[in-house]
């Protein structure tokens, strides 16, 4: 692992690292905030995946996550959208596929089968890195993130139930199976049996009998990607009768930018730090 910047914060350490990763065959970029209170004790991690088009940099340049997590003490990483390189296969004129968009799935067709494994990375590798380089309660996990990544953290968070004690999303894409700007992702990396699809599908995955027990869900009423490409109400109705909480807010003039996700980044730290303490 090596070190590309390091600069205090509130008490904290804002990091960006990078290491050769075995699960996307190139190199792999991350930022990890440390909270002060990691001086004298383990802490627990909060992952937050990106949306599209973003980078690791994203959230950490415009989220304004550090004051409330260094209040709180949680270690903050913040893991690429996908891989990235020269070798990296990629479509360049399209903003929803390949570099920046990696869905948080393994894909399983050529070429993408090669680098595109992003599920793995953040739910095994990365996670692994963290527990030996960083002083984190790995015990106490939880995730969420933004748009796409709100769809990866639901996604993830409703297999791995046992790992996570929290988990919430700003504007996430509930049904990429259907969605107008997943869709056609899924079919480059997944192919066409949309079988296999509902692992990455948060609706489906709910229907196939995965559970978690609550999510926090923040949308803004005025983010032009509601209507055809995020439509909560679907996670909504997925969930009836099923024993899964939701807090729905509908958040009125709010867009799908960080103007939004800032607005409402503190809210969202308390919310996993009452599940992670």
């Amino acid at each position: 692992m090596k070190i590309v910047s390091q600069n205090k914060a509130h008490g904290g350490m804002q990091g960006v690292y990078s290491h050769e990763s075995d699960t996307c065959k190139c190199e792999m970029t991350f930022a990890v905030f440390v909270p002060p209170q990691a001086a004298e004790r383990a802490c627990p991690v909060v992952w937050y995946l990106s949306g599209l088009t973003c980078t690791h940099a994203n959230v950490m340049e415009k989220g304004e996550y550090r004051k409330k997590a260094a209040e709180l003490g949680l270690i903050i990483v913040c893991p690429d959208t996908s891989p990235r390189g020269g070798d990296v296969p990629n479509e360049a004129t399209n903003w929803q596929f390949g570099s920046g968009a990696g869905f948080y799935l393994d894909a399983t067709e050529a070429p993408w089968n090669t680098h595109y494994n992003m599920y793995a990375y953040v739910t095994r590798e990365l996670p692994a890195l963290i527990a030996e380089n960083f002083p984190a309660d790995m015990a106490h996990q939880s995730i969420f993130g933004h748009s796409m990544g709100g769809h990866g953290a639901m996604t993830i968070a409703l297999k791995h139930p046992d790992r996570f004690r929290a988990c919430s999303a700003f504007a996430p894409i509930v049904q990429p199976s259907t969605a107008d700007w997943s869709s056609g992702a899924f079919t480059k990396y997944l192919g066409g049996d949309k079988a296999a699809w509902r692992a990455y599908d948060a609706c489906a995955l709910v229907e196939d009998g995965a559970r978690f027990p609550e999510f926090l869900i923040d949308q803004g009423t005025a983010d032009g990607f509601l209507d055809e490409g995020l439509r909560p109400w679907l996670f909504e109705e997925a969930i009836k009768n099923t024993g899964i909480d939701l807090t729905l807010r509908m958040q009125e003039g709010y867009d799908h930018s960080y103007f939004f996700i800032s607005s409402f980044m503190d809210d969202h730290l308390e919310w996993h730090a009452a599940r992670l303490f």
